[in-house]
């Protein structure tokens, strides 16, 4: 579990994460180790770009569950 992830105040899933990015709301992604590679690549070029840290999470499963989600999750992002 990652407690930082137990907040209100984040973004899950791919698609959320992006706009975050875009609109300069993220302040930490989380990326899963075992995401497709295309969205991998995706996050960690948008997130280098706006000089936010990439924290990689080991698996899709284990950032669902510290997101309290009942399905996998590929990214996550905290919220400034």
């Amino acid at each position: 579990m990652i407690p930082e992830l137990n907040t209100d105040n984040k973004v899950v899933g791919t698609k959320q994460v992006k706009r975050a990015l875009l609109n300069d709301k993220a302040k930490t992604v989380y990326l899963a180790e075992d995401a497709d590679s295309k969205i991998k690549n995706e996050i960690t070029t948008m997130a280098e770009e706006k000089q936010v840290p990439i924290v990689y999470v080991e698996s899709m499963e284990k950032l669902g569950k510290s997101c309290k989600i009942d399905v996998n999750a590929a990214t996550a992002a905290l919220l400034k």
